[in-house]
């Protein structure tokens, strides 16, 4: 929904359909979008990939699926409403904060330029606590002391969820593959959701800072 990647030019695009698109992290599915001569080359009883590996999604799955898709635009939006809250709040407080849609954001210009309008910038943002103890600490607080969100790996919920990526969906790789990639030690991926008023989980979030900072 904010970016339309077939529309700047992509042959392929490949969704993770588990996330954001589901919005319950109750899921597992994916989708391959492409011209229809790709896909019904893919679908040959011969020699057909879709055919011969068999990628079908589970019915059960692909009708909650299509019961979610109407108001997935109104989803997304408020996702990005509020990642944009709390990025532009978090970042008054001191902290040092990575969203796209912040003006001081290296790719700001290009994200605006190509992404769709009315969408915002999408509901991922990035906290840099430095350290992966302050991470995991703030984490903690946020989760079970001020009932803010959820420590999860999987990103794209109703809920607010977080991880440390270096320390979890990225451990694989070797310090100087993450120094490359941006992934600090303390850096704390958050999927904003839409629970409860955004005066209120605010006030959850400001509850656990302050708490961390004490």
């Amino acid at each position: 929904m904010v970016i339309s990647a077939g529309r700047l030019g992509a042959d392929v695009v490949v969704h993770s359909i588990s996330k954001f698109i589901s919005g319950g992290a109750d899921i597992l599915a994916g989708a391959v979008c492409g011209p229809a001569s790709l896909l019904n080359s893919m679908m040959k009883v011969e020699d057909g990939a879709f055919m011969l590996l068999g990628p079908t999604m589970n019915p059960k799955v692909a009708f909650e699926l299509w019961e979610r898709l109407p108001h997935l635009g109104l989803r997304m939006k408020e996702h990005s409403r509020r990642a944009l809250e709390y990025a532009t709040k978090m970042k008054k407080l001191g902290l040092k904060v990575i969203y796209p849609g912040l003006q001081d954001h290296p790719d700001h210009a290009l994200f605006k330029s190509i992404s769709n309008k009315d969408y915002g910038y999408g509901g991922i943002l990035c906290v840099d606590m430095e350290t992966q103890d302050k991470a995991y600490r703030l984490m903690d607080l946020l989760q079970n002391y001020a009932q803010f969100g959820f420590i999860a790996v999987s990103l794209g919920h109703h809920d607010t969820l977080m991880s440390c990526s270096a320390s979890s969906t990225s451990s694989e790789l070797s310090d100087e593959e993450k120094a490359l990639a941006g992934i600090s030690p303390g850096l704390v991926r958050m999927s904003v959701g839409f629970t409860g008023t955004l005066d209120q989980k605010w006030a959850q979030f400001e509850k656990a800072l302050s708490k961390m900072n004490n």
